[in-house]
Order: C-alpha cells, then sequence, then structure tokens
C-alpha cells in the first residue's frame, strides 16, 4: 500500500496525459494502468477548485481520496456531494488487488447513483445546491418592500347605488369594488354587493373586536328623503371614505370581520354562523369576558390621567365647533340653494315677459338673459352640492369620529372599572383566606380550594390591569393618529371648497362677459341671440306680429 500511494504522487503531468486516450479500451478490460496514472494530478487540480469539500474527505480517507478527482473531473453539474464516501467501502476490498481497486473506483465514480448514496452517507445535505434553487425562486418573483408586505394597499370604491325591494322593504344597495395587495384574499379584485345595515355592522364588529381603536363611523341613518338623489350620493361618498380609512389602518385592516365584509359571496350567512360561534357578539363583553372578567358599570370614573383629561375636555370644545361650522355651511348651502331658486323664478319672468314684448329688440335680450337666469340657476345648485360634498361631508365625517373616540374612552373606562371589580374580588378572597388560616382547625381541601381562587383572582387583576394600561397605551397612538389625519383632511376638504367657489365665480363672470358682448352685438345690428335657446322658444309668440311692429317703431 504505501508503495502504490507513493508511486501515484511521483507520476508526472506528461504521463497522465498519454495515457488518458487509451481510457475507454482499458475500462472494458481494466483499469489498474490508468487511474494510478491520474491520481495524482487530478487530485491536486480538484483540491484547487474545490478545497472545502476534499479537506473532509482527506483527513478521513486519504487513499481513497483520488476516486472522487475522477468523478468530479468528468461532470460539471455534479456539485452536490463528492463520491468518496462511497468507496469506503472499498478499503476492505483494497488488500485483495490493486487492479480491481482501482476498476471498481472506475465504474464508481462514472456512475450517478454513486454520487447520490455516498451524499446519504454523508449526513446532512449541502448547503449550496438548495441555496441557489431557492435564488432562483426568489429571483422569479416580484421583490417588494417589507413596509408593504406587512401593510397591504387597498383601493375601496361605493358606486352604483340601486333602489331594491318592495314599498315595505326597499332600501338601497351599493356596489362595493375593492383592490388589494394582500395575501389574505383569494383575489386581487373582487366586487360584492352590501347595503346601509351591512356596514352599520362592520363598525358595531371592529369596535367588539378592537376596544380602544377608532373605528371610522358610517354616516347617521335617515328616514325621511333617503331615497333622495343628493342624500343617496352624500352617503355613497361617506361609506367609501368609511372604508378605505378603515382598511388604511393598520390594525383594522388585519380584522376578519373586514375580511368578511369585502369578499363574501354569501354575507347574510356568514354573519349568522359567527354570531352562532359568538353569541356575546354586540354586546362588548367578548374581550373581558375571555378573561372571566365581570363587566359592570361601577362607579362614577374619575380620570387620573392628565393627559386623558385635557384630551377629553380638547374633544368636547371640537365638537362644539364642529357643530357650529357645519350649521354655518348647512346656512350657506341652503343660501346657494335659495338663489339658485331666485334665480329660476327671475328667469321664467323674463322668459314670459319676452313672451308678450312685441319688439324683437327687446324680446331677444329678454329670452338671453333668462336662459342666463338659468344656466346660473344650474351653478348654484352644483355649486350648493360641491360644498356639501366636500367641506361639509368632513365636518360631519369628523363629528362622527368623535363620537367613536368617545366610545373608546368609554371602552377604557369599562377596563378601569373592571380592573378595579378584580382588585375587590381579590381582597375579599384573601380576607377569607385569612380567616381560614386564623381559625387553625380547618379542612385542608378547603384551604386549598382558597388557595386556588386567591391564586386565580390574582392572575385576574394582572390580566385586567395590563389591559387597562395596554389600552391606555393604544388610545394615545390613536389620538395622535386622529390629529394627523385631521388636518390632513380639514386641509384637502378646505383647498377643494375654495377650488370649487373660484371655478364657480369664473363661470358665472364668463357667462355675464358673453351676455353684454352678445348684447353689444345686438345694439349694433346683429342679433347674436337667435342661437339662444330662450329666444327660441319665445319666436312663436312675436313671429305674427314681426311685420307690423317696424313702422311704429321707426
Amino acid at each position: 500500500m504505501p508503495s502504490q500511494s507513493s508511486s501515484n504522487h511521483n507520476v508526472p503531468l506528461s504521463e497522465a496525459e498519454e495515457v488518458s486516450p487509451e481510457q475507454p479500451t482499458q475500462q472494458a478490460s481494466s483499469n489498474a494502468p490508468r487511474s494510478p496514472v491520474r491520481r495524482g494530478p487530478r487530485g491536486t487540480r480538484r483540491i484547487n477548485a474545490q478545497a472545502t469539500k476534499l479537506e473532509a474527505v482527506d483527513d478521513s480517507f486519504d487513499p481513497l481520496g483520488p476516486l472522487g478527482d475522477k468523478a468530479e473531473g468528468s461532470p460539471h453539474e455534479q456539485a452536490p456531494t463528492p463520491p468518496q464516501k462511497e468507496a469506503f467501502s472499498g478499503r476492505n476490498v483494497r488488500p485483495t488487488s490493486s487492479a480491481s481497486q482501482v476498476s471498481a473506483g472506475a465504474t464508481l465514480s462514472d456512475s450517478v447513483n454513486l454520487e447520490e448514496d455516498g451524499a446519504g452517507f454523508r449526513g446532512p445535505p449541502p448547503v449550496q445546491p438548495p441555496s441557489d434553487v431557492e435564488g432562483s425562486k426568489r429571483q422569479s418573483q416580484p421583490s417588494i418592500s417589507v413596509e408593504k408586505a406587512a401593510n397591504p394597499t387597498f383601493e375601496i370604491t361605493v358606486g352604483d347605488p340601486h333602489k331594491v325591494g318592495d314599498l315595505t322593504s326597499s332600501h338601497i344597495v351599493y356596489q362595493v369594488r375593492t383592490k388589494t395587495t394582500s395575501k389574505a384574499y383569494r383575489q386581487s379584485e373582487f366586487t360584492v354587493s352590501r347595503r346601509y345595515r351591512d356596514f352599520l355592522w362592520l363598525y358595531n364588529s371592529m369596535h367588539n373586536n378592537n376596544p380602544g381603536v377608532v373605528v371610522p363611523p358610517p354616516p347617521e341613518k335617515q328616514a325621511v328623503g333617503r331615497f333622495d338623489t343628493n342624500f343617496v350620493e352624500s352617503r355613497r361618498a361617506a361609506l367609501e371614505r368609511m372604508l378605505n380609512k378603515i382598511a388604511a389602518h393598520p390594525i383594522l385592516q388585519h380584522d376578519g370581520d373586514l375580511k368578511i365584509f369585502l369578499e363574501s359571496e354569501t354575507f347574510n350567512m356568514d354573519v349568522k354562523n359567527k354570531e352562532n360561534r359568538e353569541p356575546d357578539l354586540g354586546q362588548n363583553k367578548g374581550m373581558f369576558s375571555s378573561f372571566g372578567i365581570n363587566v359592570g358599570g361601577g362607579g362614577k370614573f374619575v380620570e387620573h390621567d392628565d393627559w386623558f383629561h385635557d384630551r377629553k375636555i380638547y374633544l368636547d370644545a371640537l365638537e362644539n365647533q364642529l357643530k357650529a361650522l357645519l350649521k354655518s355651511v348647512d346656512t350657506v348651502v341652503a343660501q346657494r340653494k335659495g338663489l339658485a331658486e331666485a334665480a329660476g323664478d327671475f328667469s321664467a319672468s323674463l322668459h314670459a315677459l319676452a313672451a308678450v314684448e312685441l319688439s324683437p329688440t327687446l324680446s331677444t335680450p329678454l329670452d338671453g338673459l333668462s336662459d342666463l337666469q338659468l344656466r346660473i340657476k344650474e351653478l348654484y345648485e352644483r355649486q350648493a352640492q360641491q360644498d356639501v360634498l366636500t367641506l361639509g361631508i368632513t365636518i360631519d365625517e369628523y363629528l362622527r369620529l368623535i363620537g367613536s373616540v368617545k366610545t373608546a374612552f368609554t371602552q377604557r373606562q369599562k377596563a378601569f372599572h373592571s380592573w378595579h371589580a378584580a382588585e375587590a374580588e381579590m381582597q375579599k378572597r384573601k380576607h377569607t383566606q385569612e380567616k381560614l388560616l386564623r381559625q387553625g382547625k380547618t379542612q385542608q381541601d378547603r384551604l386549598t380550594q382558597v388557595n386556588a381562587d386567591v391564586a386565580d383572582a390574582e392572575r385576574k387583576v394582572h390580566q385586567a390591569r395590563l389591559l387597562f394600561e395596554d389600552m391606555g397605551r393604544l388610545m394615545r397612538n390613536e389620538l395622535q393618529r386622529f390629529e394627523k389625519e385631521k388636518v390632513e383632511d380639514f386641509k384637502s376638504g378646505v383647498e377643494t371648497f375654495l377650488e370649487s367657489a373660484v371655478e364657480a365665480q369664473k363661470e358665472l363672470i364668463e357667462l355675464w362677459e358673453t351676455f353684454l358682448l352678445q348684447l353689444d352685438a345686438g345694439e349694433e345690428g346683429n342679433l347674436l341671440y337667435g342661437n339662444v335657446g330662450a329666444s327660441e322658444a319665445a319666436a312663436p309668440a312675436v313671429e305674427g306680429a314681426a311685420e307690423a311692429t317696424p313702422t311704429e317703431e321707426a
């Protein structure tokens, strides 16, 4: 054995190149003359190419190390593991014959199954090939940021309001279209039909599932005029803003009820199944009852945190100011509607006057002014509706949001009362425990039960205290988010309100300037009022007397 290994290392590279062309014929009979010559230089090249794979093999199986060189030299794609481990069984056969050893090494190195068996014998699989496969899979998928993956985007539109049902059960149904990047939904785009009470169910479910979170509310219910076109449009816009704000919230967007609302094709059935599974739904007790905590009204709540106390005072003042502002906006809208109505009456009077006027030089300008007042009426009506949909809907939304904030404050008060109720129950049980211990003679089972009750009461107190503290931290973040969104929404609403007013005034000026140009052209003898619709309507009334009046007018 030593002589054989020494002869293998002393053979030059030129001899290996001379023997290699005879390899196909020598493998058929015997590979003994070829493999000893090739082992030395092939081993050297392999160590330089993949040193990390040969170090472990050479330490354990140094005599059989060159067998893996031949296997690596033929296929380049076999990167997983060297096949030297399979040749471990050859160490027992090696003393019999060097020729048989070499032929076995040649056949083993040329087979693919050998390398797979060797990889299985080695133990843990190699790291490099799986990493390449996973890398190719990752490269095939589009890469997105961590923030986008954690917070998916939603684009929700509420449209196509239409009336369904008979006289007794008629209601408005809306089409809710959603586009999202969330992987929690079956599709990226889907559409469902929902009515107003479904939006109200979503709002109540969000409050019950997420205590302390300010949930964007739906518009208030209205019994009179609920099928009016302007009211339906304002409600549609408010419902759309509600859903988009909920979907943009980092906590509410992961709520399961939102998924049911946006995606379910059998919404009513899913809601009934959920209510059967959770009978306390809608009673705002699920969070506390899960801990076994009593949700009592308690006494009068006294705020001990100055930050929350100041926020409550601020919210009360803000609510009063917003109510006054909404009242003023309603007054402006009512005045615009009154102006529109007055312009309509003025137009009708001018049209009636032009109809009885015999002179076309007077009746035609009157008809033009009548048509102008009709367009001014349409402009006032459109501006009034625009004021409601821009500034009015924002004010109304934040009045309802303040109501949601107050609901969150109420939930925090309930958590506070539950905490103190749990403390009172714990003190009561501790008093019972101390009383039993002072008696001295008592049953051990009774004492064990009392100790277990005290431990359970302490656990409930700890959970209630943590719940109250967590809700306080959550509400701080929610109120900061409320302030930030309030500034952005009111800034956008006021800008849209001003832009709408400026555009309306520009359009009004253009209407008056066009009328003045037509009036000047009429005085010069070019009657431009023939194109005005109102003058065309008045033409039959003066057609019979038009030819008899020129002499009198002259």
